[in-house]
């Protein structure tokens, strides 16, 4: 969707000022919405991409006036109120009022550097031939949906050309809804700055996008 996060390429936000010797957390409790957002994903109560379609949809004012831990407790908020996992009481209260909903899983302390560690596989077996080969000039797609896609906005009906075919996985459109994976071809394309942006863009700019087959046309 057309969010708050989707704003690679605008303008009018100001330089990019990257924090020199950046540390991995900023203050204690961002090691705790990391391991409460994690730990509840490891309950197998919704996707990834769900995780993900949670936080884009915060209202733009609330994410954009939002640190980047605070985006993931809002959105973990989000979800665990939409499956009954947490009340507006309890909430409120900041404690468990009622029983506990059960979950698939319950991750372990002892668990957690294995599965870190392995990560959540994404790909899929392939069954069919990629459509496009490496070489090959492709146009993205130029769809605004409501829901979720990983197609960024500043690429949509430009031309890009494939470097790689990477092979299959979840495609993250339908799977952030309840959709099922609908597993698809993943490539990654290479599109010029000054296609994206115009003949004022640096023109040594390259950007490199992973984009699903669906996402793609011939050029």
């Amino acid at each position: 969707m057309n969010g708050a996060q989707d704003l690679g390429g605008m303008m009018g936000f100001g330089p990019i000022a990257p924090e020199q010797d950046e540390p991995f957390f900023h203050a204690a409790w961002e090691k705790r919405a990391l391991a409460v957002t994690l730990a509840m994903g490891a309950t197998g109560s919704w996707p990834l991409d769900a995780g993900r379609y949670a936080r884009e949809t915060l209202p733009p004012a609330d994410y954009l006036s939002s640190s980047y831990y605070e985006i993931w407790i809002k959105g973990l908020t989000k979800l665990m109120l939409a499956r009954d996992l947490v009340s507006e009481a309890e909430l409120t209260e900041g404690r468990a009022i009622g029983p506990a909903k059960a979950v698939k899983r319950v991750i372990k302390a002892a668990e957690v550097p294995a599965a870190l560690a392995t990560g959540t596989r994404c790909d899929r077996p392939a069954t069919g031939p990629a459509r496009f080969a490496a070489g090959e000039a492709v146009r993205a797609r130029n769809e605004h949906k409501t829901t979720h896609t990983r197609l960024p906005r500043y690429a949509r009906g430009h031309l890009g050309t494939v470097v790689e075919a990477h092979g299959v996985f979840v495609l993250p459109d339908g799977n952030a809804h309840g959709e099922g994976e609908n597993p698809e071809w993943l490539y990654t394309v290479r599109f010029a700055g000054t296609e994206l942006w115009g003949r004022e863009a640096d023109p040594s700019l390259t950007v490199m996008l992973d984009l699903w087959e669906s996402y793609l046309d011939p050029a």
